[in-house]
């Protein structure tokens, strides 16, 4: 009888808290073995629920896959949006600060995201390019509006690619942060800082 009133009185997760159980679960695994690797059942025992409800949710791994992926990219793109207004290198190092929290407190959705770019699916793959161009987007719109670094894109073309080669660069800098952090968040933040003014401001 205690038993089956502890199940009565149990709350129930809505269906909102029950999808963000889900995803964090396929985080911590998609970050720990690769997509193959992963199986749906696997999920359903850790969130403890039946295979079936997991498949309401997500019809397919792949599009489960995808849900993480986006979920972490959702929310790195509202932890660093630019303020308006405030200059870019005033910006920086507080952005990698909050960058570089991101990645500590959410290290398994953070390689997850990552190895979204190994995954054999072309359609998760693709859901990792648009979220890499969401990123590179925000940073050179507010790169463009700076009083300092806009008037740079008039004469360097190159500007675009230098900022996608500096988001390769931070992501394999945190990853290896990651597996070892020998460095403190501070010294990752500054050799990212100057890394990004090496190449634009020229």
């Amino acid at each position: 009888m205690a038993a089956n009133q502890g199940e009565r009185t149990r709350r129930r997760l809505s269906t909102e808290e029950r999808r963000e159980q889900l995803l964090t679960v396929g985080a911590r695994l998609f970050s720990e073995s690769p997509y193959d690797d992963v199986w749906i059942e696997q999920v359903a025992e850790i969130a403890g629920v039946s295979r079936g409800l997991l498949y309401h949710y997500f019809p397919t791994k792949r599009e489960f896959f995808a849900a993480v992926v986006e979920r972490e990219s959702e929310r790195m793109l509202r932890m660093t949006a630019a303020v308006p207004g405030v200059p870019v290198r005033e910006q920086l190092a507080a952005g990698l600060d909050i960058y570089l929290e991101y990645v500590e407190t959410h290290a398994h959705g953070y390689r997850a995201f990552h190895r979204a770019d190994a995954a054999g699916d072309q359609s998760v793959r693709r859901v990792y390019q648009r979220a890499l161009a969401a990123q590179e987007g925000q940073i050179l719109a507010a790169l463009a509006a700076d009083p300092e670094f806009g008037p740079l894109f008039e004469h360097r073309p190159d500007v675009r690619l230098a900022v996608r080669g500096w988001l390769a660069f931070t992501t394999a800098v945190c990853l290896e942060w990651l597996r070892g952090p020998d460095l403190t968040r501070e010294q990752v933040r500054e050799l990212c800082a100057r890394a990004l003014l090496g190449v634009i401001a020229r």
